[in-house]
């Protein structure tokens, strides 16, 4: 039966005031959820204080590029794996993570899709949502991860939900967050126009496109319908150095960007979500009644689903997390 849940407010807190001390040791700065300029901060000032690192594990496809922390006590509890949300990589998942370091999360890992960041490229021109997750729990197998939380986010949230399907003895519990599933009609026109294929260009065409494109996507949804019936009215547009970021995480996978995309666009979701035993969290804008309303269809879908409300900003979304899995 699916319920709503809250997260506890002394685990926000917790997660603030240790926050709150780790900017402390970057310069003194009151801050109040964690940030990349922070990280590198962090990372500069007081080298023993890195906690998330870069490694690479190799699949029969090639190697995965994943971030995970180091030197933290999990007191032998399960590791959380975090997936992320199309384009982009596990880059766009480092406040989180170290929003959830500062909550006292156990092991944290992020693992770069195929195709996305610096990870190898998917072997078949058109996978599906069941070749990412199963590449992902070959990677988690290379690594020696067996059973672990799971967190994902939209396409990583596909990507979440067929893992808990073809490995139920994996996963303990399920965190999915913008879960959804697109009408046939949707369908077409996202695959047709959503997510072109591209190359690099003789005068650089594909520079000016990937900025525009991780620009715009925070402006209209599709980003391609720029009409008032289609903006985004509720959502910042990031800065220059995030919009940096994204774009040069879409042009490091330029030419296989855009699998993963259309690997999630016809995912079954509700039916898919039938399969789901473990306990299953969907996170929702605390408050914003349509997307509690929207995640609860997907959790009535689950044999154990349930909506979450929670803040939005890592640090928010950390404490949520943190609660959830304990």
């Amino acid at each position: 039966m699916a319920r709503a849940d809250h997260a506890t407010r002394p685990v926000r807190g917790a997660c603030r005031l240790a926050l709150l001390r780790l900017s402390e040791k970057v310069g003194g700065a009151i801050v109040h959820e964690p940030s990349s300029t922070m990280i590198r901060q962090a990372q500069q000032k007081e080298p023993a204080m890195a906690i998330i690192e870069r490694a690479f594990i190799r699949i029969a496809e090639g190697q995965v590029h994943l971030r995970q922390t180091v030197g933290s006590d999990s007191d032998g509890r399960l590791p959380l794996v975090l997936l992320h949300p199309s384009p982009g990589s596990s880059i766009g998942l480092v406040p989180l993570m170290e929003a959830l370091v500062a909550c006292g999360a156990p092991r944290l890992i992020a693992l770069d899709t195929l195709g996305n960041g610096d990870s190898a490229a998917p072997v078949p021109d058109a996978p599906d949502i069941a070749y990412f997750a199963d590449a992902a729990l070959r990677a988690l197998t290379a690594m020696g991860v067996e059973r672990f939380h799971l967190y994902g986010a939209l396409t990583g949230a596909r990507m979440a939900c067929e893992m808990a399907v073809v490995a139920p003895e994996r996963i303990d519990r399920l965190v999915l967050e913008g879960m959804g599933e697109f009408s046939p009609e949707w369908q077409a026109l996202l695959l047709d126009r959503y997510a072109p294929e591209m190359a690099p260009h003789d005068y650089g065409y594909q520079l000016l496109w990937a900025f525009n494109f991780v620009r715009d996507q925070a402006l209209h949804f599709p980003y391609f319908q720029r009409d008032p019936d289609h903006r985004l009215m509720t959502r910042a547009v990031p800065d220059a150095d995030e919009l940096h970021m994204r774009a040069v995480e879409v042009l490091k996978a330029l030419r296989t960007y855009h699998k993963s995309y259309r690997a999630a666009f016809p995912y079954a979701s509700k039916a898919r979500l039938a399969h789901v035993t473990a306990p299953a969290y969907f996170l929702a804008a605390a408050g914003d009644g349509k997307a509690i309303a929207d995640q609860q269809i997907y959790a009535d879908c689950a044999q154990d689903g349930r909506v979450t409300q929670s803040g939005m900003t890592p640090t928010d979304k950390a404490a949520t997390i943190a609660a959830l899995i304990g």
